[in-house]
Order: structure tokens, then C-alpha cells, then sequence
């Protein structure tokens, strides 16, 4: 037998040897079987989706207030007579209103801020500074930030377009006052006091003024 004829038999009986195998691991097709499923392609996850629904809750009310309640309505009435007003944009603008209106009240110093302020209010604060003045006391003061930041009421007049807005401010901060003399009367310079505001902001919605005014203070 010539070399290339028994080369020829052997890769022969190696091609059967692997026919075999693979019809044993695979089997075969007999009589009636289920057609495969067909592969989908994978579409986007559910936490992926995002749904508009229309008519649905507006977040940018109901993240800040509870849904249905009298503050709720008041700022939808808000938004409808100024569809730009945004409460969260509003809240961190009242945030720094906050801190710029008290430093201003801590050091007797409200010029830069009398255009944020109501009459009544400014009155009343210009009142305070003026009788610190009389005692001759100086006041330093630093803010260190705030802790709280809650939407609290809302109201707001159809006829007038007036809307008030209710914010509760929990500050800290380092204030000390001095008497002529440079001796602290009041506070520590090393210990952080806490402050605790209720703010009511108030503007006419639709007004070419965008600036919101401090039209009542508590604690």
C-alpha cells in the first residue's frame, strides 16, 4: 500500500469518527418539535424608561410640599399665571437671600440689601442697628451655612396676582458683639449659635421685577 493511500484511509476514518460524535452530543430532528422562540433584542430597562405623563404631578411642587395641600395649589395658581416661576430655583434663591440679609442685619450694615426688604421690615430693622448704634456695641459676625431649608406655607391672590411664599431657615453661625470698650457683651467668638428663621417672601407673578421682598420675619 502506497504512503498517500494510507494517509487517505486514516483521515477517512477520522471524518466518520467525528460524524458520529457530534450526531450522539447534538441528536436529530424527528417528527413534530416546537418551532425555537424568536431572540428579542434587549430593550431598556424599566428603571432606564422615563414616561412623561401628561397631566401627571408636577415634582417641582409636590417635592417641596405635600401633594393636594393648600400650599400645593397656591404655587400651581403661581406657575400658571408665570409659567418660568420654579419653587426649587425660588428655595436656593431664598437661601441666599438668607444668609446675604442677615449678615447685613448682624454687621448695621443694609444698603446692599433695602431693595430686598418690605418697608415694614426694613423699618424694623434699621430700627435694631439704630439702637445697637446708641449702646455703641459693634457686632462681628460670620455664617457658616444652613441646616434647614423648608417650604412651609404658600398662599397666593388671584385678583392682585400677589403670592407669598413661607420658608423655615435653620442657620449657624459665629456672631459677638463688643461694647465701646472692644469687651464681648454678647456671644463667642469660638462657639457657633444656632439660628432658626420664618421668612415670608412676597411678589407679584407676572411683574417685570423679578426680586422677591421680605415682607414678614419670625422665629
Amino acid at each position: 500500500m502506497s504512503p498517500a493511500l494510507f494517509q487517505l484511509i486514516v483521515l477517512a476514518a477520522i471524518a466518520i469518527f467525528l460524524i458520529l460524535k457530534l450526531k450522539s452530543v447534538l441528536g436529530t430532528r424527528e417528527g413534530y418539535e416546537d418551532e425555537p422562540m424568536p431572540v428579542e433584542a434587549p430593550g431598556p430597562r424599566a428603571a432606564d424608561r422615563f414616561e412623561v405623563i401628561e397631566g401627571g404631578p408636577d415634582h417641582d411642587i409636590i417635592d417641596h410640599v405635600p401633594e393636594g395641600s393648600d400650599a400645593a395649589v397656591a404655587l400651581a395658581q403661581m406657575k400658571r399665571v408665570e409659567p418660568t416661576f420654579n419653587v426649587g430655583a425660588f428655595l436656593q434663591g431664598s437661601k441666599v437671600a438668607y444668609e446675604m440679609i442677615l449678615m447685613a442685619f448682624e454687621r448695621g450694615d443694609l444698603s446692599a440689601v433695602r431693595r430686598f426688604l418690605a418697608p415694614e421690615v426694613l423699618e424694623a430693622f434699621e430700627t435694631a442697628v439704630a439702637d445697637r448704634q446708641r449702646q455703641g456695641l459693634t457686632v462681628e459676625a460670620s455664617f457658616l451655612g444652613l441646616r434647614e431649608l423648608v417650604l412651609t406655607e404658600a398662599s397666593f391672590n388671584e385678583s392682585s396676582r400677589e403670592a407669598e411664599v413661607t420658608v423655615r431657615f435653620g442657620g449657624e453661625l459665629i456672631s459677638v458683639a463688643r461694647d465701646a470698650n472692644g469687651q464681648i457683651v454678647e456671644g463667642d467668638p469660638k462657639a457657633p449659635r444656632k439660628q432658626r428663621d420664618s421668612w415670608t417672601f412676597a411678589r407679584v407673578m407676572g411683574s417685570s421685577d423679578p426680586n422677591w421682598q421680605l415682607v414678614a420675619t419670625g422665629g
